[in-house]
């Protein structure tokens, strides 16, 4: 088992922005590398003194996991002005895809090279986040099973449970039949007891999905170091309930803002992540239909976007000071929330977020809050050894598989004709460009209105070359059924359902087949990662 580092790929923003090319730059904090190298101190310089003591206290208290030593960080971090790495995710179901192991794996490494440059406790956190009601998004994955064909898994939204935040409800005893068809998708391994009892026990039908992720990926969140955060928990939210409520006042100045920001990006040239909606906050409450975003009514009150209920600031106020976990943030001041909660000096992103941090501006700075530097997660494929025989047998590469398997196997099949063929289709479509071209000129001394003809004729010749060539291409491909299976196995492992591999597979896939060192390849692949974003062989940074 072996993994090939990728370049992160997403929109426009996110290549120029990687690539440190304008007007991109100017959107995000500068991005931290070799060529940075005061990046991280100037960073930290701006965070001393933003974060009070007790509030590093109160944090301490929400972490959970960070491995056996876990105490002794937690100390250092509050007497000595810690800051964070932090990244997250949505829950999904059995783990999620690679990628959320990717981030959080990036984040620890990250932070361990970042404490070491600026002589100062820095945490890894991941931030899991369980108040989103994406049921749809969460409850499936994927897999290959032992035939190699890719199989979905899905588990029932649970009964009153849709539109709901994802840690209000149990899984259910629906999860049951999902474990099942997962334990005889994968193989009998010295890992796979283990792995199916820690399985089975973190998707227990009483956990919430946010419960069974956060305990399944334990053991490997505490190998690293990793310490986890669950936002909805009522320590969080009671800390956050100020802000939340200044966001509802102020909410028609937050719009202004954040449309003249969304100009900005617009007018130089790239799309909104997320769009803007008439009216829209950066807000949810729970309501009559599960949590739903409030918008504005001219009476500067507020309507529930499904149910149509409204609700006054003085209502947000009386809820929440009852139960401050009924209010919860949108996608764009989510980053905001986590800053005041976290002393955060990085955030590890995907692209889709390195995307649209820039929309949030504005609310840091409303907010008063220094806007972290946003840095690239780790981003790889995994080559099993199966997958990498039929790469070299048919001289592709994993980027070849980003395409339908029908083009795919095209490609490979035209390669494969005989050379003869391949000759004299190329010698043949030759002759007809050079004997229509002396056509075209002889013609044209008769009567030049008959040189489109010519060209017609051309265009039918070589039309009926290319569909000879795709029939002796079609014979190939009854013939050699076998390589055509070959690469459709490959597909499945390499752009499961034409997606990339981690944003599809997750983790528990490779680990019940290959344990431990699946976990040593993941975090070499981070490491690397993180190693592009701190400077190396400096003298040590003065203690920040």
């Amino acid at each position: 088992m072996i993994v090939d580092s990728l370049q992160l790929s997403g929109a426009p923003l996110v290549a120029d922005y990687l690539a440190g090319r304008s007007p991109a730059a100017s959107f995000h904090p500068p991005l931290p590398g070799p060529d940075a190298p005061s990046t991280w101190e100037e960073q930290a310089e701006g965070m001393v003194g933003a974060f009070e003591a007790g509030a590093r206290r109160r944090l301490a208290d929400l972490l959970e996991g960070g491995g056996e030593d876990r105490a002794a960080r937690l100390r250092r971090f509050v007497e000595e002005d810690g800051l964070a790495i932090t990244t997250g995710q949505q829950p999904g179901l059995l783990g999620g895809p690679l990628y959320s192991l990717y981030k959080a794996l990036t984040a620890a490494a990250l932070a361990r090279k970042v404490e070491a440059h600026l002589g100062r406790p820095v945490l890894p956190v991941f931030w899991i986040a369980s108040e989103d009601h994406d049921w749809d998004e969460a409850r499936v994955t994927a897999l290959p099973n032992l035939q190699n064909d890719l199989v979905e898994l899905e588990m029932d939204i649970p009964p009153g449970a849709a539109g709901r935040p994802l840690h209000r409800c149990p899984i259910g005893e629906d999860i049951r039949p999902v474990l099942r068809a997962l334990e005889s998708a994968l193989p009998d391994t010295d890992f796979s007891p283990e792995w199916m009892d820690r399985v089975r026990d973190a998707y227990s039908p009483a956990h919430s999905l946010p419960e069974a992720f956060r305990q399944l990926l334990a053991p490997l969140l505490d190998q690293a170091g990793i310490f986890t955060l669950l936002p909805h928990r009522l320590e969080a939210k009671a800390a956050t309930r100020d802000l939340l409520l200044r966001e509802a006042e102020a909410a028609p100045e937050r719009e202004i803002a954040l449309r003249t920001r969304a100009g900005e990006l617009e007018d130089a040239g790239y799309d909104l992540q997320v769009p803007m909606l008439d009216g829209a906050t950066n807000l949810f409450l729970e309501g009559p239909e599960g949590r739903e975003r409030l918008f504005l009514e001219e009476d500067g009150g507020f309507r529930l976007r499904r149910s149509g209920a409204r609700r006054s600031l003085a209502d947000l106020q009386t809820l929440t000071a009852g139960d401050p976990t009924l209010l919860s943030a949108g996608v764009l001041l989510r980053p905001v929330v986590e800053r005041a909660l976290v002393p955060t000096l990085a955030y590890v992103a995907g692209p889709g977020e390195l995307a649209y941090l820039p929309q949030t501006a504005p609310l840091f700075q409303a907010h008063g809050l220094s806007r972290p530097l946003t840095v690239p997660r780790a981003s790889g494929v995994i080559l099993e050894s199966k997958v990498a025989k039929v790469l070299d047998r048919f001289d592709l590469v994993v980027e070849d598989f980003d395409q339908s398997l029908h083009e795919l196997a095209g490609q490979v099949l035209r390669d494969e004709l005989p050379e003869e063929v391949r000759q004299a289709l190329g010698r043949f479509r030759g002759a007809v460009g050079e004997r229509t071209a002396e056509l075209n000129t002889a013609v044209r001394t008769v009567d030049p209105t008959l040189t489109g003809t010519v060209g017609s004729l051309r265009s039918q010749v070589f039309g009926l070359a290319d569909d000879l060539e795709k029939k002796l291409v079609q014979a190939l491909r009854r013939n050699r059924g076998t390589a055509l299976a070959q690469l459709e196995k490959a597909a499945v492992h390499l752009f499961p359902g034409g997606r990339p591999q981690e944003r599809v597979l997750p983790p528990l896939y490779y680990l019940v087949r290959y344990g431990s060192e699946a976990m040593e390849t993941w975090s070499g692949l981070a490491e690397e990662a993180a190693t592009a974003l701190v400077p190396t062989n400096l003298p040590d940074a003065p203690r920040v």
